[in-house]
C-alpha cells in the first residue's frame, strides 16, 4: 500500500513501503538528497522520487510521488485530477502524483516498473549487463 490507507497512518510509513518496492527493481540505488527526497537510480540514472515538496494541495498527504513515463504515459496522465507535470522534470516528461486519489496503488507500482525500465533501457549494454537488466 503506497497511498490507499493514508488518511489511517503516518507517511513515513508510506515511504517506506514506496523504498521496499523501489528496491526489489533490478539494479536500483537509493540516496536521500534534495531537501530529505528519497530519489531512486538504475545505473546512475533516476527514475523515481519519493518527496514531501511544494504546496499542500486538497487531498494531499504531503507525500509526492514523481516518476519518468513515456511520452503517451505523460500525456493522459497529466490531464487527470491530482497528477501534474513533475517541477522541474517535466521537460524530460516526468510527472508528480500529488493526491492519495489521483492513482491506485497497483498503478503507481506498474508505473515506476516502467519508469525503471525507460532509464535501464537507456543505459549503456555493458552496464545493462552489470547490474543483471534484459531488456525485452
Amino acid at each position: 500500500m503506497l497511498f490507499c490507507a493514508l488518511r489511517n497512518r503516518g507517511t513515513a510509513l508510506i515511504r517506506d513501503e514506496f523504498d521496499i518496492y523501489c528496491k526489489s527493481l533490478i539494479g536500483t540505488t537509493n540516496v536521500v538528497q534534495w531537501g530529505n527526497a528519497s530519489v531512486w537510480k538504475v545505473g546512475g540514472k533516476i527514475f523515481a522520487i519519493c518527496s514531501n515538496w511544494g504546496d499542500e494541495v486538497e487531498g494531499s498527504t504531503g507525500i509526492k510521488i514523481s516518476f519518468k513515463c513515456s511520452e503517451l504515459s505523460y500525456q493522459i496522465l497529466t490531464e487527470q485530477d491530482g497528477i501534474i507535470p513533475a517541477p522541474y522534470l517535466a521537460r524530460a516528461k516526468w510527472v508528480q502524483i500529488e493526491t492519495s486519489v489521483a492513482m491506485e496503488d497497483q498503478d503507481i507500482k506498474n508505473y515506476v516498473r516502467e519508469a525503471h525500465s525507460i532509464i535501464a533501457r537507456k543505459l549503456t549494454k555493458k552496464l545493462q549487463r552489470e547490474i543483471g537488466f534484459c531488456a525485452a
